[in-house]
């Protein structure tokens, strides 16, 4: 099960800092939040140290990170909140967490939970060999189901499916690395239930088909190179196989589907989040600053709800022969929480546009006239998103591009679509740049495969898909 006492003890701590600042209106008042504009660099130094420490030490010291990665995590977390409540007060700094926690962090992970918990519950029976052809179909299968269930549901039927598959073979750290770029990420690009970020634009009020009919094309682009790409890279390395080991250890059967129950769980899942962009009752709560609408809670809850029937409706052994485990979850709730938390000073400072010290940044964004350029709006964006999660960092440059959905939709279409992209598609280029990647990542590690280090995953994804989106750059974002 879930690490209990740490959700048990962040749900306490939440709840400690409501009432310390809630029962007292003078220290309600000391909740303004931070000035980005006052900010410098040197408070993005914790995150850059939990980024290194994320890159570095599973390769450098794997079982200390093994078993103390949520202590380092917290470590760092803590190494920003002290010194930034010291400098900036209690207040703005308590205020700050609670939005980053209740706004991002809680409905972030509340759907990922949701989708890892039912997806785990579904079953898919049977072996087939991994073959270029058979991996290649999955992969296409696997890009076209992440813009209907996610990429983190899409990640988690498939991803033990297409490992069973290739089980047998030496060389398959290619076929989940090909995983992540088309599963995990460029599939979800089409719906708000595919990526964080285009759900929080959907929260924004972005229509839930817009992302379908404006990025349907450079999504189609990148699966037309990538599938056939992957093909001949799997062939190749099939090539040098030299023989298939008779001692197969899931031998050939015929595939069958179990589970079935928590198919209307994943429905329920969509339609909470269908609910919580369409369902507007008015009512709305302050914690410290930051707004909580009744239909954003009633969404939380009904995910975690959704997620305890899968639990309870679904046989253990269904499970165990899935080879499900809490470790990824965990593991992503863990260090996106000081993620999240050593975020905050670089969000700030990037949301305060020409004023903040990333202005020199924010600058290429616009054109001499001040119009928008397209082509910066979508390399900014991803590459931004590759390494500070990319669904608050969409949230900031939505808001830097106006802000306004109807505009954004309108007139200011191509930016829009620059910023949708660049966060979900570049969400590939690093194992912390979307959730789904760690936990395959996490999955596959746990079967034995010989993954990429983060280094190494880096200089796959930059071979590959780099040109792709200097390609996509020529041919819609300039």
């Amino acid at each position: 099960m879930p690490n209990r006492s740490a959700l048990t003890a962040a749900a306490v701590a939440i709840l400690c800092l409501v009432s310390f600042f809630g029962a007292d209106p003078a220290r309600a008042a000391e909740t303004a939040h931070v000035d980005g504009a006052e900010l410098s660099l040197l408070w993005t130094l914790p995150l850059v140290g939990l980024l290194l420490s994320i890159a570095i030490l599973p390769l450098a010291a794997p079982r200390l990170w093994h078993h103390h990665y949520g202590k380092i995590a917290a470590g760092w977390a803590l190494a920003l909140m002290l010194p930034f409540a010291l400098v900036q007060g209690v207040g703005p700094a308590a205020a700050e967490l609670t939005h980053a926690a209740l706004a991002e962090y809680i409905p972030f992970v509340a759907l990922l939970f949701a989708l890892f918990t039912i997806s785990g519950g579904v079953l898919v029976t049977g072996n087939l060999k991994g073959s270029p052809g058979v991996n290649t179909a999955l992969l296409g299968i696997g890009t076209l189901l992440a813009s209907v269930i996610g990429t983190t549901g899409a990640s988690m039927v498939l991803i033990r499916p297409l490992l069973r598959a290739n089980d047998q073979r030496k060389r398959n750290a290619h076929v989940v690395v090909f995983f992540i770029f088309l599963v995990s990420n460029i599939g979800g690009s089409l719906t708000p239930l595919g990526d964080p970020p285009l759900f929080l634009g959907f929260l924004k009020g972005v229509d839930f088909f817009w992302t379908t009919t404006h990025l349907g094309k450079e999504t189609a682009v990148l699966a037309a190179i990538l599938l056939p790409l992957f093909y001949l890279v799997d062939r190749f390395f099939w090539s040098k196989e030299g023989f298939i080991p008779p001692s197969d250890p899931t031998p050939d059967s015929r595939v069958g589907l179990k589970g079935l129950q928590n198919l209307p769980l994943l429905a329920g899942v969509v339609g909470a989040i269908l609910m919580s962009g369409l369902w507007n009752p008015g009512v709305a709560f302050a914690v410290l600053g930051t707004e909580v609408t009744l239909q954003a809670i009633v969404r939380d809850v009904a995910l975690l709800g959704l997620a305890m029937v899968s639990l309870a409706i679904t046989p253990a052994g269904l499970r165990e022969r899935n080879g499900f485990d809490w470790e990824p979850i965990r593991e992503v709730a863990k260090l996106f929480a000081a993620i999240f938390a050593t975020l905050i000073p670089a969000l700030l400072i990037l949301k305060a546009g020409a004023d903040g010290a990333a202005a020199p940044l924010v600058g290429l964004v616009s054109r001499p006239d001040g119009t928008p350029h397209e082509a910066a709006y979508f390399w900014l964006t991803g590459i931004l998103s590759s390494v500070l999660d990319n669904a608050p960092t969409y949230l900031v440059f939505f808001n830097l591009a106006g802000g306004d959905a109807a505009e954004l939709m309108g007139p200011l279409a191509g930016t829009l679509a620059a910023i949708s992209g660049g966060a979900v598609f570049m969400g590939a280029m690093t194992y912390i740049g979307n959730a789904p990647n760690f936990m395959v990542l996490a999955i596959a590690r746990n079967r034995g495969v010989a993954m990429p280090s983060f280094f190494g995953y880096m200089a796959w994804s930059w071979l590959i898909l780099g040109p792709c989106f200097a390609l996509l750059t020529l041919l819609f974002f300039l």
